[in-house]
């Protein structure tokens, strides 16, 4: 048997390639719309992709399995658990195999047993991997989003972001349910999770890329939890906010995802077009970094700045029917090529071109001006907190906010921004800050871009504010009291 782990650092996933060197056959478990990569992969071990399974629908990526099946002719094998509801709709026309608990198929002498484990999703499978030229039960589990190495999948995102409503409960009893019988399987099992850190399908996974069950019993909170009330209150405490674009995968990868045929391939565009794409008032992502951003940018492009958030936050704030342009920072074309393909993984195909930063210069010397925003530091912000002659939001989630904020000021999470300026303070400059300075610039970026034009960002966050030493609060309140408050402390000063 040969494995190999096929590891996405930007969605902090990771999909399997399990091969039979005797049969030369491979399966592919949760394959991402880069299906080239798994193809070169089977080419170069000398093995034929015969097989092409998921562990579940997904929300945080477009699904590949169905283009990698049907470019390598294989046989795709779906889940045909959790109901009606969460079947693949397009399971039938593609002639998949459907899968219940307790199927099997082999890929050679390689055999893979289907359990289902539903609770993250109710169709959720885990499969088990017995090499059998060397052993006659499993060496592995390769878990999905079910078990990750220090935690558990999350089961309040069909609520959140399906808008499944009333089904988080629910879903964490039927998760618990799920762990309990996993867990007694044995301890050499070994673990291969769907993801590590840095994904929003979990709150405290490990960086470690795989694990034993025996460990996990050990360690990992949720196994140790007996009582089912409990479980569910932990589980559902302190969820990372979903971002906005997993509605949507779950849409896609549900009906059928659209064939690629190869990953996008940029357009660069002459910079002196630029003129014409902002004057038709096109969305134009600029990709530098946010101090560069900061100190000029072309009027109306907002800022996701090309790092491994990129993709996450594309997701949370471009919108999927409309044309996007880039604007790369570097000059050689290869990240505006990066960019298509971390775009494509979440679907978002409607890149109409890519601009180099000579762009800015074209725009000043068609005689425009370009953007800025300004920064102010955490001492600045209180002094003119004080005076009454700045309004606040808080960009970071609401669960971070929840544990310590700046007092008396409103929260808005970067990526609910767009759907909720009518929220935003009125009168006065706006400062936004988040916890370190990454979100916070794209939310200026944003603000600008929709016209408010009194924005500062305070770049060290409220990471740089609580090391200053200055007020914390733990207070709740309506958005409508907190926005007033700065001005009535003002109101109430002597003098």
């Amino acid at each position: 048997m040969l494995l190999h782990r096929v590891w996405d650092p930007k969605l902090a996933q990771a999909g399997y390639l399990i091969g039979c060197t005797e049969a030369r056959e491979a399966l592919v478990i949760d394959a991402t719309r880069d299906v080239d990569q798994h193809l070169a992969l089977a080419a170069l071990l000398n093995l034929r992709i015969a097989h092409v399974t998921e562990t579940h629908i997904h929300a945080d990526f477009v699904s590949g399995s169905r283009e990698l099946a049907a470019r390598s002719g294989a046989t795709l094998y779906l889940s045909d658990e959790g109901g009606p509801d969460w079947r693949y709709d397009f399971a039938a026309s593609d002639g998949a195999v459907r899968l219940h608990d307790g199927d099997g198929f082999t890929v050679g002498r390689v055999g893979i047993e289907a359990l289902h484990t539903p609770g993250h999703t109710p169709e959720h499978l885990t499969f088990l991997i017995t090499d059998g030229a060397a052993a006659t039960e499993p060496i592995a589990a390769v878990t999905g989003d079910f078990v990750f190495v220090g935690d558990v999948g999350r089961p309040d995102l069909l609520e959140r972001a399906a808008r499944v409503m009333g089904t988080m409960e629910s879903a964490a009893r039927t998760l618990f349910r799920s762990v309990q019988r996993f867990k007694s399987q044995p301890d050499y099992l070994q673990v291969w999770p769907g993801h590590g850190a840095g994904s929003a399908c979990g709150k405290e996974l490990s960086a470690i890329p795989h694990s034993t069950v025996g460990y996990e019993r050990r360690f990992n909170w949720a196994f140790g939890v007996t009582d089912e009330a409990e479980f569910v209150r932990l589980v559902l405490q302190g969820q990372p906010d979903p971002p906005k674009y997993f509605g949507t995968m779950k849409r896609i990868n549900k009906e059928g995802p659209r064939a690629l045929g190869g990953l996008p391939r940029p357009n660069p565009l002459p910079a002196e077009r630029v003129t014409e794409v902002l004057d038709r008032h096109e969305l134009v992502i600029d990709m530098r970094s946010s101090a560069e951003y900061a100190t000029g940018h072309l009027p109306g492009s907002i800022n996701i700045p090309f790092n491994n958030s990129f993709t996450t936050w594309a997701g949370w704030v471009v919108p999927y029917d409309r044309d996007v342009y880039l604007v790369s920072a570097k000059p050689d074309g290869r990240q505006s090529e990066l960019a298509l393909r971390d775009l494509a993984m979440i679907g978002l195909d409607r890149v109409a071109g890519s601009f180099g930063l000579d762009a800015l210069g074209a725009w000043t010397h068609a005689g425009r001006s370009l953007a800025s925003f300004g920064r102010i530091s955490p001492s600045e912000l209180s002094e003119r907190l004080d005076a009454g002659t700045a309004a606040v939001v808080d960009v970071r989630s609401r669960a971070e906010w929840e544990a310590g904020h700046i007092p008396r000021v409103v929260n808005i999470p970067a990526g609910e921004l767009a759907d909720r300026m009518g929220e935003l303070p009125q009168g006065r400059p706006l400062v936004v800050h988040c916890e370190g300075g990454t979100r916070s610039a794209i939310a200026a970026s944003l603000l600008d871009a929709r016209g408010v034009t009194e924005v500062l960002d305070m770049p060290g966050g409220f990471a740089e504010w609580e090391g200053a030493g200055l007020p914390i609060s733990r207070e709740s309140g309506s958005p409508a009291d907190l926005v007033m408050a700065p001005l009535d402390r003002a109101a109430q000063r002597p003098g």
